[in-house]
């Protein structure tokens, strides 16, 4: 299986492409060039990590029958700081807020996430280190 995408330059460091019919549109800091419209590519990479995560982790659940009030993840990562600058740690926190929730269930939803279905962590975690973490709150 085969995916491409085309990005275009618009204007100074600023570049936009299509993605599932949706525009995005990436770009730089003024201080290095840029106009700020957009995130930076770089940290796309935690989005897609979270993304990725955080689908498996809410489709699991739901096979699981578990309902939770409000969920979110975040992912906070670690960088080198010589050139070129580039995320060595990821650490995913899972946020779940809810009464009586079976952290047995939510651990393994998170566990099968990680282990077998994100693509997005299985590529991270040949380049660097990846941990996890769970917190429930009433």
């Amino acid at each position: 299986m085969k995916t491409s995408l085309n990005l275009n330059w618009i204007e100074n460091m600023s570049f936009e492409t299509e993605l599932n019919g949706h525009k995005i549109l990436i770009d730089a800091a003024p201080e290095v060039g840029g106009n700020d419209k957009g995130p930076r590519p770089k940290a796309l990479m935690l989005l897609a990590l979270a993304g990725c995560t955080g689908m498996d982790v809410v489709s699991i659940l739901k096979k699981m029958k578990v309902e939770y009030d409000k969920m979110s993840i975040e992912v906070q990562a670690d960088s080198t700081e010589e050139h070129p600058v580039h995320y060595i740690k990821m650490h995913v926190v899972y946020k779940f807020w809810g009464k009586d929730l079976p952290l047995d269930k939510i651990e393994k939803a998170v566990s099968l996430s990680d282990e077998k279905y994100c693509g997005v962590s299985a590529v991270y975690k040949k380049a660097m280190e990846m941990t996890h973490e769970i917190q429930v709150n009433p």
